[in-house]
């Protein structure tokens, strides 16, 4: 009999860490532990013990994949490393000067954005290339080791190089690089033509500097990690989810770190994208609800959507990143009474330490999560992690709002929710009415451990089409991890006209580039069979100052010469005009690579008589809906719900990892795959 090898995806949140265990045979284990947000490899290791615990065979495992938030708190809260910069002499300031553009145009006292490097620790070279990447003063050895001289003396945690136009030739860069590191051989030093071979100055300064500043935490977190996961018994691989929505191995994760800013959120887009294709559903909306934030994205006709550009904490990040809208409001966001004595919500959160009050762990502050304990909509023991809730101490939580604004708790506990609920549809509104989008053709699909409670809120304010509850809508982007496989992503700043002159050389280098990409690819452990490529490039008319990216079939001479008829259509859908006799510009050409990963299909179910058995209802209670009044509903177990079930609400849906409430006028049908789908009433009549 041969053994089963297991595969394990690991989303450390900021209250929960979640993990996923799938066998070659088709078995799924599933655990949900606290965060430890001092050190999350103990959080890590806390996932694997209970999956242990569940029958995995440790030595078994084949892979592991894990999100990670450590890079996303570093860059947010600015705990970053302490990093020098190596720069061309006279630009020793560009980080300071960044784009020129004032956040607060009319402000009379503006906030100065933080910067990345103080400037005491920004150290000029004498070297210099021209704009077409020609040698103008080579680099000057006697200054080279003035810098290295003062390096010693500054002692920084990470050194970042960032030389003028070296994104057209980089021989200046690599030299100094490799003086560097020969000098400093424990300390990380990070090239700009590393991990941003694109133009404009500040933005690639400022990406080789944040990767150089995260390098010191991400590459000690992803080595406790790999050593947690060996002393538990695993000596699999560990692949680290990007921004991009794909994977790398954690051995090169850390030598780019500002690709990992998004590594968790981006988990729970990969698994979007899975369920849109096995319900075949095109347009969806996530709504990743955690304690801390809620993130949302939109995906069209199947498509996740990408940007080259992140704004983060006012710095500009070179990386391509899924494009995810996010808001502070989790299940921990923090209700308090303003200076005008206005209610608000977030983006302050209780977190995992202590948490909100109702988990009993010190947490005095109202928050999400208090409020639905006090409405009734979140009951005892139907949190994971073994917490227990406590209504009393959320309704003492509530009443520190309640009290002062002259409302009972219960009225606290429902305004606290209203704003909250107010965020999340301004935040659903934003990536899709707010971009010309009719709502109405998208699929809300709400995860998280809190996004299903606000499930039948959200798609009755927004008319959704319909909400879809995940089979394991708390472990969704943990699920998610493995999905969208091993990714690479290749850049190079052009900046030359579209015409048949140029096609070879922009043909070898999506040539040269897919070649190191499979090669790469390869050493990872990932077949040819199962590697795929996208090409894209960056156009704009002559004298625009920002670009569109647009996709290419692939860069054979025919799909070459049809880029400026593809950017014309590209643009005018974009913006409502084009200009076919103006010049393209290519800025930047684009290649991403992408290694699947085998993974084992979710089973469909034959569906029974649409019912819902009688066994699933395994109590009742009186809860308090928002615009619904007070109710008798059902609490339904989940796991006892059959393909094919149908039932109206009110109900509250309750699962190790999660609790869904259905609104009266609304209607859950279990699909095949047994994910919930909720519409309401008229429109699902109408659908029979």
């Amino acid at each position: 009999m041969t053994t089963p090898r297991w595969t394990i995806s690991i989303d450390a949140g900021g209250t929960f860490t979640d993990a996923v265990a799938r066998s070659s045979g088709g078995a799924i284990r599933e655990a949900k532990v606290a965060s430890t947000p001092e050190d999350p490899s103990l959080g890590l290791r806390n996932a694997v013990a209970a999956l242990e615990g569940q029958g995995v065979q440790l030595p078994d495992v084949s892979l592991v994949c894990h999100g990670t938030t450590v890079a996303t708190n570093a860059t947010l809260t600015g705990a970053l490393g302490r990093a020098a910069l190596v720069t061309t002499a006279g630009f020793r300031d560009v980080l300071g000067y960044r784009q020129q553009h004032r956040p607060d145009v009319y402000s009379l006292t503006p906030r100065r954005p933080a910067e990345l490097v103080p400037r005491e620790l920004r150290f000029e070279i004498e070297e210099r290339l021209d704009s077409a990447g020609r040698v103008l003063a080579p680099v000057d050895p006697a200054s080279l080791e003035s810098v290295i001289a003062r390096l010693r003396e500054a002692a920084p945690e990470a050194i970042a190089v960032s030389l003028l136009f070296s994104y057209l030739d980089d021989a200046h860069e690599r030299q100094v690089g490799a003086a560097l590191r020969a000098a400093f051989p424990d300390t990380p030093v990070t090239l700009s033509s590393e991990v941003a071979r694109e133009f404009r100055e500040y933005p690639r300064t400022a990406t080789t500097a944040i990767n150089a500043a995260l390098r010191p935490l991400v590459e000690a977190y992803l080595g406790r990690a790999s050593g947690a996961l060996a002393a538990s018994g695993v000596a699999s691989p560990l692949l680290v989810m990007q921004s991009n929505g794909g994977s790398a191995p954690a051995s090169r994760a850390g030598a780019d770190a500002h690709r990992l800013v998004l590594s968790g959120p981006a988990g729970g887009v990969a698994g979007l994208r899975a369920l849109a294709e096995s319900l075949d559903e095109p347009n969806l909306i996530s709504l990743d609800m955690g304690g801390t934030s809620t993130d949302v994205c939109l995906l069209r006709d199947g498509a996740i959507p990408f940007t080259t550009v992140q704004e983060i904490q006012d710095h500009t990040l070179l990386a391509p990143t899924v494009d995810i809208h996010t808001i502070g409001a989790g299940g921990g966001s923090i209700a308090w009474i303003d200076r005008a004595g206005s209610l608000k919500v977030g983006p302050a959160s209780a977190k995992a330490v202590p948490g909100p009050a109702c988990y009993g762990r010190g947490g005095v502050e109202p928050t999400i999560s208090d409020a639905h304990v006090v409405l009734g909509t979140l009951g005892a023991g139907e949190l994971a992690g073994g917490l227990v809730i406590d209504r009393d101490l959320a309704a003492a939580a509530v009443s520190r709002v309640a009290g002062p604004l002259g409302m009972t708790v219960e009225e606290g506990a429902e305004a606290i929710l209203a704003i909250g609920l107010a965020h999340m549809v301004r935040a659903v509104r934003k990536v899709s009415v707010e971009r010309g989008l009719d709502a109405r053709e998208f699929s809300l699909v709400p995860f998280g451990g809190a996004g299903p409670l606000h499930a039948g809120l959200i798609l009755r304010h927004l008319a959704l089409k319909q909400a879809i509850i995940p089979v394991r809508p708390g472990l969704f982007a943990a699920d998610g991890l493995l999905v969208a496989g091993l990714k690479l992503d290749r850049s190079q700043t052009l900046l030359c006209e579209a015409g048949p002159e140029r096609i070879p050389e922009i043909r070898d280098w999506f040539a040269a580039s897919a070649r190191e990409a499979a090669d790469q690819l390869a050493r990872d452990g990932v077949g040819a069979e199962r590697v795929e490529y996208a090409a894209t490039v960056d156009c704009r008319y002559r004298g625009q100052g920002f670009e569109l990216n647009v996709a290419l079939d692939g860069w054979g001479e025919a799909e070459l010469a049809d880029i400026p008829a593809r950017f014309h259509a590209a643009h005018h859908e974009r913006y409502g005009h084009s200009n076919a006799s103006e010049p393209v510009e290519i800025v930047t050409v684009r290649l991403t690579t992408t290694g699947g990963i085998e993974r084992a299909a979710e089973r469909r179910v034959p569906a029974p008589e649409r019912r819902l058995p009688a066994d699933a209802v395994v109590a009742e209670r009186e809860v308090l809906l928002p615009g619904c009044g007070r109710v008798l509903a059902p609490i339904v177990d989940r796991g006892l719900l059959p393909a094919g079930a149908a039932f109206h609400g009110p109900a509250i849906i309750q699962q190790m990892d999660a609790t869904t409430v259905i609104l009266p006028g609304q209607l859950v049908r279990v699909a095949s795959t047994l994910d919930l789908i909720v519409t309401e009433d008229a429109r699902a009549e109408e659908s029979r």
